[in-house]
């Protein structure tokens, strides 16, 4: 169930039109001439970097595309952030992000006011939920970041697939309408995390109790560390090969401090961390291990 490879590009986008969707989510459609040509893989958690301009009103600086890959050095880190596909319409070549607004950060402020007219760099998608073939039924857990990435997967679940997804938001008045085209589907909501207390995903995957029979998935994603006991408890305890499961950091509690508290690793400390995703071990396993490093470091 994986989507189409394509090639690497960077777009302009133009605002369109905005709307706050929830307490705590907000709705940016991009369109406009820079955007002629895109594509999508049209994997449902398909993600893109957004490049956003120093100052509202100018351009982005974009960055450029080297080898097939984006050119991270021709770009300033601070202007980028990653986020989820929520839709995009080939007709009219529109692409939607919903942004999970908090006080706070580059992409937050930024959809807090944006408007039609700004600007933004975008480029090519790429997916990473990967269902096997013969798929009976899965399982989508999600916190507030991930839902864009969950709802999609919901609104594209096939007929006859089993779907069941819990999402955690902070009370109910984050509640999004999610549609779908097959009664296959259930969705459940649940209450915490995001910030704002203690995360239930690890407790509701150990609660998930599988079909005795047929080929599933099951797709977590939320706040990094929450996701370690996930992956430990998929891969050791249960026993998943890696092609049964994926769990995706959408992004990290006190990220500010993380990212200086990395920074501050001595070239040789960082050299074994990178080291660890050249093995050529499982990648359930590579995880794991990436994981356990980190948390030595107090990471």
């Amino acid at each position: 169930m994986s989507g189409t490879t394509l090639p690497m590009r960077v777009w302009t986008g133009t605002v369109v039109r905005a709307e706050d969707l929830t307490p705590g989510m907000r709705r940016v459609v991009f369109g406009g001439a820079g955007l002629s040509g895109y594509a999508t893989t049209g994997v449902g958690d398909e993600y893109l970097r957004l490049i956003f301009p120093r100052r509202r009103g100018e351009a982005p600086l974009l960055p450029t595309v080297t080898d097939g890959c984006l050119d991270y050095d021709s770009i300033d880190l601070a202007t980028m952030r990653t986020y989820t596909v929520r839709d995009f319409e080939s007709a009219t070549g529109e692409v939607t992000i919903d942004f999970v607004v908090h006080d706070g950060g580059v992409a937050a402020e930024w959809a807090r006011s944006a408007r039609p007219g700004d600007l933004v760099g975008l480029n090519t998608p790429d997916g990473m939920y990967d269902a096997p073939a013969g798929l009976s039924w899965q399982f989508l857990v999600a916190d507030c970041a991930a839902i864009p990435a969950a709802a999609r997967l919901i609104e594209n679940a096939p007929s006859g697939v089993r779907t069941r997804a819990i999402l955690e938001v902070p009370d109910p008045a984050h509640h999004l309408d999610l549609t779908t085209t097959t009664s296959d589907v259930e969705v459940t909501w649940i209450y915490g995390g995001n910030g704002h207390g203690p995360s239930r995903l690890e407790q509701v995957v150990r609660s998930i109790r599988t079909p005795a029979e047929g080929i599933g998935y099951i797709w977590v994603a939320g706040e990094t560390k929450e996701l370690r006991g996930v992956r430990r408890y998929l891969r050791r305890e249960l026993g998943l090969p890696s092609s049964a499961y994926k769990t995706v950091g959408y992004w990290t509690d006190g990220a500010e401090k993380w990212r200086d508290r990395y920074a501050a690793l001595d070239a040789e400390t960082r050299s074994a961390l990178d080291a660890i995703w050249e093995s050529d071990a499982d990648l359930g396993e590579i995880e794991i291990r990436y994981d356990e490093q980190l948390a030595r470091l107090g990471l």
